[in-house]
């Protein structure tokens, strides 16, 4: 079972082969980080890592027992309580739960860990799968919004009253 971890420097060659391993995959839904973004890999894992440590984002990445990345979720920007959250999963690995249960964790750590009470997230109208791991983690659409491929659904989870 792949465990949800803290990204930590530690993470680099893995997290890289599962950028690389899966580029196209994610490039067929969401713009492509670019050619710079692997020639420049770790000093912008470094940077994350700042902004982590900041408290302004908290890097996630689900990790099978081998050490292989299968996935990230992340909440970037937050601020005054909430974040946004991410996620991504391995073309190998779709199908088997684990977005959604990655998704769950991260949004228990996010009450727990850290103190946040508001959680925002978008997905493309035509990407149901990610559709159904927000909404099976307790997320509601409340509006449309215009993503970079297309039109999008915008999601909030209340963590606390």
């Amino acid at each position: 079972m792949p465990e949800l971890q803290l990204l930590s420097p530690d993470h680099f060659p893995a997290l890289l082969a599962f950028e690389q391993d899966n580029r196209a995959y994610f490039a067929a839904t969401i713009p492509d980080r670019g050619d710079d973004f692997f020639a420049e890999f770790d000093e912008r894992m470094r940077a994350l890592l700042a902004e982590q440590e900041a408290g302004t984002c908290y890097f996630h990445v689900l990790v099978d027992p081998a050490g292989e990345v299968l996935g990230r979720v992340n909440l970037v920007d937050v601020a005054d309580g909430t974040a946004d959250l991410g996620y991504r999963i391995a073309e190998r690995a779709t199908g088997r739960g684990l977005a959604t249960r990655g998704v769950r964790e991260v949004c228990r750590r996010a009450v727990d860990t850290y103190g946040l009470t508001t959680l925002r997230a978008a997905a493309a109208v035509g990407n149901g799968a990610s559709r159904a791991v927000l909404a099976k983690a307790g997320f509601t659409v409340t509006g449309e919004t215009r993503l970079s491929r297309g039109p999008g659904l915008t999601y909030v989870l209340r963590l606390r009253p």
